[in-house]
């Protein structure tokens, strides 16, 4: 019988910013069951001073007090394992529901970071308020947005042979990828590196435009239910993560060069195209500069990022 779990972020059930194939899971599920995911977002450098109208949640004041190790910038809430994952089988995470669990988030410039460094050599951190019962959010400085949010943060255990991660890069285990396409709908697929698969989440954004221009979004902390699905290696070899929503298939390419991230999304596509359809691999080119759409997901995590949009219903 499919069960459903729930884990908030704790001292204990978190790491600050790293992925390793070493750590182990804080909660093993089995295939079909899902799990909800309460995740807090932030370092002490961006957290509201004391006298404004923010407060900080307790649970990510509890993190903060305990001194975790940190390497990079995401709070990540997990590994969750998922019984009887092994290497070269295929995760699939449906991303059920995704709702706010903060009243404010915040979006900051950092010296030596961003898409235009040079131009932006000073800190500063915008603390943005969150109205989740009318679906928008304010700026300080600004207008009214809606809100769309989805985690940027989520992966499972990388490749052994790596050792431990920076949550900066994403990487063929999935992490930091930043694509907004990623809301409650759609599926994300991941390939797995080691048994268990050991999933982490984190990274909760209220929106962002393509590209996270100055290195944030609207960072905040965001309850995401997700449903684990496992397909077995003889069913599907996989090495990179993809994804779909209800009305596209998502391929991406992850490089320091964004040309490429490009080719590496572009080449990704064609592969999916011809296991998928009768093509060729030039027709299948062909296809991808008459009908799929090419955007930069993100320019700032060091692995730039480009996903590939192909419309459902063109081809398959």
């Amino acid at each position: 019988m499919m069960a459903h779990h729930r884990l908030a972020s704790a001292p204990d059930t978190v790491r600050f910013g790293m992925f390793d194939a070493a750590f182990d899971p804080v909660l093993t599920v089995n295939p079909g069951d899902s799990v909800t995911f309460e995740c807090v977002s932030g370092g002490v450098e961006v957290m509201p001073a004391a006298g404004s109208p923010y407060a900080i949640p307790p649970a990510l004041q509890a993190i903060h007090d305990s001194k975790p190790e940190r390497i990079g910038p995401h709070i990540l809430t997990g590994p969750v394992a998922i019984a009887g994952a092994e290497p070269g089988d295929r995760l699939e995470v449906r991303i059920e529901a995704i709702e706010p669990n903060n009243d404010w988030g915040y979006c900051a410039v950092r010296p030596l970071a961003g898409t235009i460094p040079e131009d932006f050599p000073d800190r500063y951190v915008s603390h943005i308020a969150v109205d989740a019962a009318r679906d928008v959010c304010k700026p300080e400085w600004g207008p009214e947005l809606p809100l769309a949010p989805f985690f940027g943060t989520m992966g499972v255990a990388p490749p052994a042979r790596y050792g431990r991660l920076s949550s900066r890069e994403p990487r063929e285990h999935g992490g930091n990828m930043d694509n907004k396409e990623l809301v409650a709908g759609s599926t994300l697929y991941l390939p797995v590196w080691v048994p268990g698969a050991n999933f982490s989440v984190g990274d909760g954004h209220g929106r962002q435009g393509d590209g996270e221009v100055c290195v944030n979004a609207l960072e905040m902390g965001l309850t995401g239910t997700f449903t684990f699905v496992l397909h077995k290696a003889a069913d599907a070899p996989f090495t990179w993560p993809r994804a779909e929503t209800p009305t596209h298939h998502i391929l991406m390419g992850f490089n320091e060069d964004l040309d490429l991230a490009m080719k590496q999304a572009l080449r990704q596509t064609i592969d999916f195209i011809v296991a998928r359809s009768s093509l060729t691999r030039v027709q299948a080119y062909q296809f991808c500069s008459l009908a799929v759409d090419f955007r930069v997901t993100q320019t700032v995590n060091g692995e730039k990022g480009v996903h590939a949009l192909v419309q459902k219903g063109l081809l398959f």
